[in-house]
């Protein structure tokens, strides 16, 4: 089961394996309060692509496309977070305010639906 949480939201134990999916550690968290268990940048959007995109809703389609195609590229970091998930679960931990339009969503998209 692959789920969704903010970084600066309380780590649970139904968490299960936490995974960092940023670029940049979130900002102003310790290390001890993110409690996480992996942090892989290599999953996690490009820059160039995370400053195109900006948070901007009206661009979510055409970054979802451009983010997956990055996905299919890491395809040995892609194929060891399928191997976690097969494990039980895991947490992607992102650290943008939008619930709805940030990376750790479309590479769950991504890892759910095989789009890669």
């Amino acid at each position: 089961m692959i789920q969704l949480k903010r970084a600066y939201d309380k780590p649970s134990p139904k968490d299960g394996s936490r995974i960092l999916v940023e670029r940049l550690w979130p900002r102003g968290l310790s290390k001890e309060k993110a409690a996480l268990d992996l942090w892989l940048k290599n999953v996690a959007p490009s820059t160039e692509l995370r400053k195109w995109f900006g948070h901007d809703p009206a661009k979510w389609k055409k970054f979802e496309q451009r983010y997956w195609k990055e996905l299919r590229g890491q395809k040995e970091a892609v194929d060891f977070l399928r191997h976690k998930i097969k494990q039980g679960t895991v947490t992607l931990v992102y650290a943008a305010h939008d619930e709805e339009h940030n990376g750790a969503l479309a590479l769950k998209e991504f890892l759910e639906h095989r789009k890669g």
